[in-house]
């Protein structure tokens, strides 16, 4: 089977059902993991080109919805007649179901099912040891200028949920949202969260927040307690979400 993948979390997910070698192209972004890197590029996330895509002959393309706007790259890849699997989780438990999609569609399901007992049984371990422990609230900041957090219909709830803690926006509707400096005041939260995305990645550093005029007067500055996260561990709705938990546990909990 010759299969393509235009998102990031795709591609782990094809290669965490055992799908590496038959991956025969994967989008700009895909960098995990190491040995994706000789594979074929189409191109960027919202800028994938189709003419490569159907150039690579696939059986199956595997997209997501998990990136913005991706919807007028599956008409691309849907007007060119290629067989195109769209992949649609937003919340944590309905990651499950995109890996049980692809592995359908690939004949994995027998691998899928025992991926996804161990990626249950490490965040029930997380829940455990943080079942007692105080309730903390967190912000997450995917990107600086505007402010942007996720918000009720991100994964990210999911995450927190796990380590006893909760995103101080997840009240707010859709997946992410601009906020206001003001309204990150308002809330106070115990710890500020850095997760920035794409290139933006590489300029992400707490010693950045601690110099923002006003962000003197919140508990996580005073604290000391702003921390980076790696993207690819809180910005790809794949198997490494568990992984992003555990490292969740330990930003919070020290």
């Amino acid at each position: 089977m010759r299969i393509v993948s235009v998102c990031p979390s795709n591609t782990e997910i094809l290669w965490a059902l055992g799908l590496g070698e038959q991956l025969v192209g994967i989008d700009d972004c895909s960098d995990w993991p190491p040995e994706v890197q000789g594979k074929p590029r189409v191109g960027l996330d919202l800028h994938i080109d189709a003419d490569k895509v159907a150039a690579l002959r696939p059986d199956l393309v595997v997209a997501s919805l998990s990136v913005p706007g991706m919807e007028q790259v599956v008409r691309r890849l849907e007007e060119r007649k290629l067989p195109t699997l769209v992949l649609k989780g937003k919340l944590l438990p309905e990651v499950d179901g995109d890996i049980r999609a692809v592995a359908k569609a690939t004949g994995t399901e027998r691998r899928a099912e025992i991926l996804i007992r161990d990626m249950h049984a490490r965040i029930a371990a997380v829940r455990e040891r943080n079942a007692g422990l105080p309730r903390l609230r967190v912000f997450l900041e995917w990107w600086p200028r505007p402010l942007i957090t996720p918000t009720r219909d991100s994964w990210f709830n999911g995450m927190c949920a796990a380590v006893n803690a909760e995103n101080v926006f997840a009240a707010r509707p859709g997946e992410s949202a601009p906020i206001e400096e003001q309204e990150v005041f308002a809330q106070d939260p115990d710890h500020v969260l850095l997760c920035w995305c794409g290139t933006l990645q590489r300029k992400q550093d707490p010693a950045r927040v601690y110099a923002r005029p006003g962000w003197d007067k919140l508990r996580a500055v005073q604290a000391r307690k702003v921390t980076g996260l790696d993207e690819g561990l809180f910005g790809r709705p794949g198997p490494r979400l568990v992984e992003g938990v555990e490292v969740l546990e330990k930003a919070l909990r020290g």
